[in-house]
């Protein structure tokens, strides 16, 4: 006997399948279904239905046939007070010829906020460039210091290879005496 006490589990069953042929076939039954309760529910109050029916629906047709609240079934206290909800904004579709192109595109905190920083960004770097900044100002110091310390050592080099020269110079005349 398995551990949990069952004899068996639900992996072994025989599982049953649909056919689309089936579904159909239950879809256009419940079809039907509706119909005739529609119809059989129609008999008595067909003339007070249809009173509401116009109530609901707009005049003549030629209002705006996109207002989906008149298309909408009311239920309860609505068919009899109109209720108007302004926390309800319904959907409306915009046309291509109704569509703007030229409105500015509203863009998100993030976007702005990027594009402040790019710009930041920019104008710091000018202003480095011109040397207008506190650490463009320190680098040009430090580089002038460093051009100071490499011209004394140029010319601390230029008079020790003078001095070698001269005494190199001396010392070739000393032997070119001594030679002769």
């Amino acid at each position: 006997m398995p551990k949990g006490g069952r004899k068996g589990s639900h992996k072994g069953r025989v599982r049953m399948y649909t056919s689309p042929e089936e579904i159909d076939a239950q879809m256009k039954a419940e079809k039907e279904r509706k119909q005739q309760e529609q119809e059989t529910g129609d008999g008595g109050d067909a003339a007070a239905q249809n009173d509401l029916a116009e109530d609901k629906l707009p005049g003549s047709g030629s209002e705006d046939s996109d207002d989906e609240c008149s298309e909408r079934k009311k239920t309860g206290v609505e068919g009899l007070i109109e209720i108007e909800n302004p926390n309800r904004v319904s959907q409306k579709s915009k046309k291509v010829t109704q569509i703007e192109l030229d409105e500015p595109k509203q863009l998100s905190r993030r976007e702005r906020e990027e594009i402040e920083k790019q710009k930041a960004k920019e104008r710091y770097m000018k202003m480095h460039l011109a040397g207008k900044t506190d650490q463009a100002k320190a680098d040009l110091a430090r580089l002038a210091i460093i051009k100071k310390q490499r011209e004394e050592a140029a010319r601390k080099k230029e008079e020790e290879k003078k001095a070698k020269e001269a005494v190199a110079g001396a010392g070739r005349g000393m032997n070119a005496l001594s030679l002769k």
